[in-house]
């Protein structure tokens, strides 16, 4: 088992950027692949980005647009997310989610384990 912990979230600017962190309470987060994903209120769960194990395989979402980078350093035990020429529509609570598998999967169902979410607003 995985305790999720996301920082890293706060109010910000249009235009601004932030970087959201994802690390454990309890457990080895480099013993899994991880996903952000973020809901906004009335939305469905989206999914953002995913990275593999070892941090070689990426795959994004189509709402980032080339604006959030996702990354790992198994040393330090996190996840990092970027984000980058933030809008107004980025708001929302972003989650990380752990799976124990190879790769970086997309669906929300395949991950195990989730964090209690870190809130972004963006105003314009």
């Amino acid at each position: 088992q995985v305790q999720l912990v996301e920082s890293g979230g706060g109010s910000v600017q249009a235009g601004a950027s932030l970087q959201l962190t994802c690390t454990t309470s309890g457990g080895t987060l480099s013993n899994y692949a991880v996903g952000w994903f973020r809901q906004a209120p009335g939305n469905e769960r989206e999914f953002l980005a995913a990275i593999n194990i070892r941090g070689g395989s990426t795959n994004y979402g189509d709402a980032p647009k080339g604006r959030f980078t996702i990354s790992r350093d198994n040393a330090k035990n996190t996840v990092y997310l970027q984000l980058s020429n933030l809008t107004p529509e980025d708001t929302a609570v972003y989650y990380c989610a752990a799976d124990p598998g190879l790769f970086a999967p997309n669906i929300a169902a395949t991950y195990n384990y989730w964090g209690p979410g870190t809130q972004v607003t963006v105003s314009s």
